[in-house]
């Protein structure tokens, strides 16, 4: 599994002009399954993601989890980080998950997530989608397991 997540005061989804999900303070994630990926994986993405000491504490310095700040997330699925761009120009995603596998990992991780009590906003898997975010810091991580 892959995730690209930010640190955001806001963030929001929209399909066909209408928000589908939604946080506020907390973390945008970008999740893409991987070819291989399972639910162990997934699961293990989500907790590491809830436990990424990345938010200020009280002395300013990034020292607490989103468990910690008891912080939103809004999940998004998006296959375009599988991309391989190592031959030519055009990106090929033939790393990423088939669909049906993909999807299911996707609401699996999401589920796990809320599971542990946070609040979680989602994108429609496979949907066109505008994402909209304000990213605090800017914090950007990368993540693969």
């Amino acid at each position: 599994m892959r995730a690209l997540v930010q640190r955001v005061t806001s963030a929001s989804v929209a399909v066909e002009g209408e928000t589908v999900g939604a946080c506020g303070p907390g973390l945008m994630i970008l999740v893409c399954a991987m070819q291989g990926d399972d639910e162990a994986k997934a699961e293990a993405l989500a907790e590491k993601i809830l436990k990424l000491r990345i938010f200020r504490d009280e002395a300013g310095k990034t020292n607490r989890s989103l468990a910690d700040v008891g912080g939103g997330a809004l999940v998004v699925s998006q296959f375009t980080l599988a991309a391989d761009t190592s031959r030519g120009n055009r990106p090929g995603f033939s790393a990423a998950a088939p669909p049906d596998l993909g999807r299911a990992l996707y609401e699996h991780f999401a589920g796990h997530l809320a599971a542990q009590g946070v609040e979680v906003g989602r994108g429609i898997f496979g949907a066109e989608m505008q994402v909209a975010l304000v990213n605090d810091g800017p914090m950007t991580i990368w993540l693969d397991l």
